[in-house]
């Protein structure tokens, strides 16, 4: 009796890979069978291959990497897009160190800008120094998964499709190779722009913001090359959570007092719904879930950015000063979701000024 309940709580205890519950042809794959879900055996597989990977610098995409609002096709007609999915180790923070899947070498993938009616074709190469197999689906593609079931690339493997741009709005893209969590997890993701033929009102500037998960084995602040947990996945408790990949060092995104400002959000997911906000600040107008020609609100303090989805938000910014940009569920500031925004030019007292007890006396002597 005692060895048959021994053999049943082992059985009854084993822990299957992520793709166990999911539909069959969703499984995970790999080169050699190997399903990318890092159980053992990946592990082994990425650490003996683990030098072919190129280290790269900075894994976060610039968020003021946005391209112009309007670009002319090729003389066919074509607005041509090419991507490259590379696997590469690029530090998280610093002397923390993660293999990021990524589409051209940065997390999110570049700032796709298209607009409506326009014909693309898309390319999709993944880097022959790949262990994985990747491919592409646009939520603003209208076909059999989003383009990913016709870009299903090897390493070393090209792949093109083209599509018609019919509604505008701004729209995530990402791997959906199985196992589909897996690859957004490991920072597979970005955003795509379809403006309205007319083009969207002028700012003076745009920025790009997506919010992701990182899923590490050990604790929050482990040093070193840390590997992924698919058991943290499964159970939606990221070790970091951040803007564009990695957790902000030196401010990146710098404007001046009066600057009407517009926000292109996304968030990478793959399992916690974003509370965008930024303190000190309101958001002029919103975007909500990034429709273009739906109902927007105004006069918004937090902007609610779904997983796999998006939102389109501008905002005048009337005093100088840091501000702060966060999730507001705010123990994930803890876990690097935060990032600043400097404002630069004059002060503005009739907006905002400090009352400190020196200010107050000099306020008396000049009544």
């Amino acid at each position: 009796i005692f060895l048959i309940a021994f053999l049943g709580g082992l059985f009854s205890n084993k822990t299957y890979s992520p793709h166990f519950a999911m539909p069959v042809f969703m499984h995970s794959h790999a080169p050699g069978g190997l399903p990318p879900s890092i159980p053992f055996a990946n592990i082994v597989n990425f650490f003996t291959r683990e030098n072919r990977l190129e280290k790269v610098a900075d894994i976060g995409a610039d968020p003021n990497n946005v391209p112009p609002s309007f670009t002319l096709p090729d003389t066919d007609g074509l607005v041509r897009i090419s991507l490259t999915t590379k696997e590469v180790v690029s530090e998280v923070a610093p002397g923390i160190f993660f293999n990021y899947w990524t589409f051209d070498k940065q997390v999110p993938g570049p700032f796709l800008r298209i607009r409506q009616n326009d014909t693309v074709e898309l390319t999709l190469t993944n880097d022959i120094s790949s262990m994985h197999h990747h491919n592409i689906d646009l939520h603003a593609v209208t076909g059999p998964g989003g383009g990913a079931a016709v870009t299903h690339v090897g390493p070393g493997e090209t792949k093109s499709f083209t599509w018609k741009a019919l509604q505008p709005g701004l729209y995530v893209y990402h791997c959906a190779m199985p196992n589909v969590s897996t690859h957004n997890s490991h920072g597979q993701y970005g955003l795509i722009l379809v403006e309205p033929e007319g083009g969207l009102p002028p700012v003076n500037k745009e920025f790009y913001l997506m919010q992701g998960e990182l899923y590490t084995a050990g604790s929050l602040g482990k040093k070193g090359l840390v590997a992924f947990d698919s058991k943290a996945l499964l159970d939606g408790q990221p070790n970091y959570v951040t803007f564009n990949g990695k957790i902000e060092g030196e401010p990146r995104m710098s404007l001046n007092v009066g600057d009407r400002v517009r926000f292109y959000v996304g968030n990478g997911g793959v399992n916690l719904i974003s509370s965008f906000h930024i303190i000190g600040e309101i958001f002029d107008t919103v975007y909500p879930n990034a429709s273009i020609g739906g109902a927007m609100e105004y006069n918004t303090q937090t902007a609610q950015v779904l997983p796999g989805g998006a939102s389109i938000i501008e905002v005048t910014f009337d005093v100088p000063g840091n501000y702060l940009i966060v999730d507001h569920a705010l123990a994930r500031m803890n876990k690097g979701a935060w990032a600043v925004v400097e404002v630069k030019g004059p002060e503005n007292p009739e907006i905002f000024k400090s009352m400190d007890a020196e200010t107050k006396e000099m306020e008396k002597m000049s009544h």
